[in-house]
């Protein structure tokens, strides 16, 4: 499906999507009420978080609970019928976000399948809705273990409610009629589930990473899917969505297979974006029957090209100096290889043994404790979420020919995993579900935690280890993305990740005035010493992010951060933990806070972030600029089309003051920006180009821009600049930028410009330049 145009429920191809996060008090009527705000943008499409029927008081809508309908708290199958109805008077359509990968089981009673699982055991009509271990070494004699009790294992407070076990807020179903005699632990011991303490590393069903409360379903079996997707399939039919973004995809048994299925229940006229993460030297999967994905890695390779390479190299300086710890490209290969292994050992043992019982199922001599090693070193090794796609077959055996280079005691066993991978089965899909999860939970949600020497890089896909990036390269991989994947979206922002956009872009200019900010480093070290040095130091570049650029601190945001201080910190691991708090360094932690955020550290902080506002406006902006008019379609989080201070969630998903004035530099670019590329849809679409412009001049490397056309037709010109704050207006005055032939009129100004205008005319009237040719 890469390269090819593909028409869209009936509206016109996508020129940006809008993402809404929906919740019961931000419902479909709310978001209709601020519709037509919205739609004075340009977007073409609403894209909105799940729709499915939660959890009661679920804020997001990712543990949705069967049976599969749309919400009522969100406004029902009706209400989303008049969104429908309001979207296309202005002529917006709907993607939705749907989850295949699990349904919520925090409380067991508000899900009837699984609810009917803990009630019937293997002889639940849903055992094999779920993916259960029913297995007798399976930690808990073949029951379903669920680790709730407290970590000694006490099951005293356990008592019987009405024919259910409760576990203080915890309430289980019991099988029939055996709730009615006995004491609490006599009736648990006859259920076909036990519950077990929460660290015990026993789980019996797979989950949602490491969320006991999301349990995963296995949507290879076509009983489950066709439950799972004919209320989805209805609302294609009564043509009420225009396309879908399936969440996770990586978590399931065989994503391509259900890909295809999904893509044929469709239609080739919906759109269909996967959220997958791709690491920095990963394609998407070129067989995949999907538009691409939701557009983390075009939102590494933009933050990557305003990073300043030399700049990178002092904050690494810095960074060794205040926390002892390099945080370059080595120890982070190194540390990423560790958390893995942590990880694999301590949060995911029960998926571990799983995996390597359907490796040596065939092999009955085969060395269990080897392949166990072996399997854990090749996770630790892959660098990617699951290597079972066709075009990294080859990345799994040459990472498994290196592990026997260096181990060569497990040679036999690599080559045991290799064989029994080779084709789709229990061996594949246990290896590639377990190796994306403990990805995900040692890299993203643990070492970015533990190290600090550009935050804005430890991102959700991002590339710490390498976050800068050359226009060489910049423009290489965008021209190869025109091609590969025009429909792929561009994310700058998302409800998950860790930072809004303009925190990033912030965070990113540290590397342009390194002196100063050691200076400042130095200076709240010396006067206001954290409790702990890389946190602390970690945490000041996201205060010095989301610092107000016009106000001092209040009250609301000093609150924000020691919200998240305390959540960075237990995802760290290395002061307090999620499960193991430290209340004493916690309260320090909210101490210092108030420390940095008032007197003469928070006039220092403010010293510095005007220093280098100027800059930090246009680099945003010139960002907004690429992710819309660059290849793919931009996708514009709710709220940032005005200046976003967002940090990880909860934070970033707020309620949105639509009532905010529309005259705001970002809001006027998004529309300039969308309004030339809907009256200029053939250059961004299937058979649209991209190519570099030429420039000459000492500010040769400071300067983005690009055409997009139609073959040998040229239609739209950016320019913009990176590294700004020291571009001076002498460098951009002597820096031309060689035009396509023509008459260019700037789309903001009505300006005209043909030949070889300088930089610094381009840019007079604002940091980006969108350029029109005349007919």
């Amino acid at each position: 499906m890469s390269g090819e145009q593909v028409p869209v429920g009936g509206l016109r191809t996508p020129v940006a999507t809008y993402r809404v996060q929906l919740t019961p008090d931000f419902a479909f009527a709310d978001l209709i009420d601020v519709l037509e705000r919205i739609a004075e943008l340009g977007v073409s499409h609403l894209y909105l978080s799940p729709v499915g029927r939660a959890v009661s008081g679920s804020t997001h809508g990712y543990d949705w609970v069967p049976p599969p309908q749309v919400s009522p708290e969100l406004g029902g199958l009706d209400g989303l019928r008049e969104l429908r109805r309001a979207a296309r008077e202005l002529g917006l359509g709907l993607i939705v976000d749907i989850v295949p990968n699990h349904t919520g089981v925090a409380d067991p009673l508000q899900n009837p399948w699984f609810a009917d699982l803990l009630r019937y055991g293997s002889t639940s009509r849903y055992a094999g809705w779920f993916d259960v271990d029913f297995s007798t070494d399976n930690g808990a004699d073949g029951k379903i273990a669920l680790p709730v009790l407290a970590a000694d294992g006490d099951l005293s407070p356990l008592v019987v409610d009405d024919g259910h076990l409760r576990y203080h807020d915890h309430v289980f179903p019991t099988a029939p009629g055996t709730a009615i005699t006995g004491t609490p632990i006599e009736v648990h011991e006859r259920q076909h589930y036990r519950l077990v303490a929460w660290n015990s590393g026993l789980i019996g069903y797979r989950r949602f990473f490491t969320v006991n409360e999301l349990a995963g379903l296995r949507q290879e079996d076509p009983t489950v899917y066709e439950a799972t997707h004919r209320w989805l399939i209805d609302l294609v039919d009564a043509d009420l969505i225009d396309g879908v973004r399936v969440d996770h995809p990586d978590g399931l048994w065989d994503p391509q297979t259900y890909l295809r299925r999904l893509r044929g229940d469709t239609g080739e006229q919906r759109l269909v974006y996967v959220e997958k993460i791709l690491a920095p030297d990963e394609d998407l999967e070129p067989t995949l029957p999907v538009q691409g994905t939701t557009g983390y890695e075009q939102m590494r390779i933009i933050d990557a090209v305003f990073v300043a390479p030399t700049g990178l190299v002092e904050l690494g300086e810095i960074h060794e100096r205040v926390t002892g710890r390099p945080g370059d490209s080595a120890w982070l290969h190194a540390g990423e290889r560790e958390r893995k292994l942590v990880t694999l050992r301590e949060m995911f043992p029960s998926e571990h043994r799983r995996m390597v019982r359907a490796i040596t199922h065939s092999d009955p001599s085969a060395d269990v404790t080897a392949v166990t090693e072996a399997t854990a070193e090749l996770i630790a090794e892959l660098g990617v979420y699951r290597a079972d796609y066709p075009s990294l077959r080859t990345r799994l055996i040459d990472t498994a020919a290196r592990i026997a280079q260096c181990i060569p005691q497990l040679s036999a066993a690599l080559d045991l995993v290799v064989h029994e991978t080779a084709t789709p089965g229990a061996a594949t899909s246990r290896l590639a579900q377990t190796c994306g999860a403990v990805t995900a939970k040692s890299v993203e949600d643990s070492l970015f935690y533990r190290t600090a020497r550009l935050v804005s890089a430890q991102e959700v896909g991002g590339d710490p280890a390498d976050p800068a990036m050359s226009l060489h390269e910049f423009h290489t991989r965008n021209a190869r993305r025109v091609h590969d994947w025009p429909w792929a979206m561009t994310a700058m922002s998302t409800h998950d990740t860790k930072r809004g956009e303009d925190v990033r872009a912030r965070i990113a200019l540290l590397t342009q005035v390194p002196e100063r900010w050691s200076m400042l480093v130095s200076g709240i070290w010396a006067q206001t010493p954290p409790p702990d040095d890389l946190t602390g130091y970690f945490l000041l570049q996201n205060i010095v992010g989301v610092w107000p650029d016009d106000t001092a601190v209040d009250d609301d945001l000093r609150a924000r951060l020691c919200a998240y201080a305390r959540k960075a910190a237990r995802e760290a691991g290395l002061c307090t933990t999620w499960t193991e708090v430290d209340e004493t360094f916690e309260a320090a932690l909210d101490a210092w806070i108030d420390d940095v955020t008032t007197g003469q550290t928070a006039a220092a902080i403010t010293a510095f972030v005007d220093a280098i506002a100027p800059a930090w406006r246009a680099e945003t902006l010139a960002r907004k600029a690429i992710a819309l008019l660059g290849p793919g379609v931009g996708d514009i989080y709710q709220g940032t089309q005005w200046w976003d201070d967002s940090l990880v969630d909860p934070d970033n998903r707020r309620p949105v003051d639509y009532a905010r004035s529309l005259d705001h530099p970002k809001t006027t670019l998004i529309r300039v920006a969308l309004r030339t590329r809907a009256a200029h849809a053939e250059a961004f679409g299937a058979a649209g180009t991209y190519a570099a412009l030429q420039t000459d001049g000492p500010a040769g490397d400071h300067v983005i821009a690009f055409v997009r056309g139609v073959a040998d037709d040229p239609r739209v010109v950016v320019v913009t600049a990176r590294y700004t704050h020291s571009l001076t207006t002498g460098l951009a005055s002597a820096t031309m930028i060689e035009l396509p032939a023509g008459r260019w009129h700037d789309a903001a100004t009505g300006e005209v410009f043909h030949g070889s205008p300088t930089l610094a005319e381009l840019r007079h009237s604002g940091p980006v330049a969108i350029l029109t040719r005349d007919a």
